[in-house]
């Protein structure tokens, strides 16, 4: 989750550069945001996968690897430095209740966000998902 915000950030501060005007919930969000990557990055510094997370989602690029690189980042950093993991949390619970109120929602790469109730079931030997890619259900063709 944080490093989907941390892309995000990188997005919302290139639009900002562009001239985009930002509302009240935008501005509480961005703030929430901008602590994030603040923490984050003091925290990391010196991190490339960081660099080029942001450089990656400036330019519109989703390189998993990146992203997984950052994450193991965090999640090390989180491990070696409780206090760290404690500003974290907290800076990514403010994000999210700002981002709650700005009817914007960061998920990650093919996520899909809902808000209210989703019932999907899968009946006769069939998938059902809110989203999905390859599938095959019973026995595949013959190579032949």
């Amino acid at each position: 989750m944080v490093v989907g915000y941390l892309v995000a950030w990188a997005v919302a501060k290139a639009r900002r550069i562009a001239g985009r005007a930002d509302t009240e919930v935008d501005a509480a969000l961005d703030a929430g945001m901008d602590r994030l990557h603040d923490l984050v990055a003091a925290k990391l510094q010196g991190e490339p996968a960081l660099a080029k997370l942001e450089s990656d989602a400036v330019a519109g690029n989703k390189n998993r690897r990146t992203r997984d690189r950052v994450q193991l980042a965090v999640e090390d950093a989180v491990e070696e430095d409780p206090e760290f993991g404690e500003r974290l949390a907290e800076a990514l619970a403010a994000v999210r209740q700002a981002d709650a109120g700005a009817g914007a929602t960061v998920t990650g790469d093919h996520g899909v966000a809902v808000r209210g109730d989703v019932d999907i079931h899968a009946e006769h030997g069939s998938a059902a998902a809110v989203a999905m890619r390859d599938v095959s259900v019973g026995r595949p063709p013959d190579p032949s």
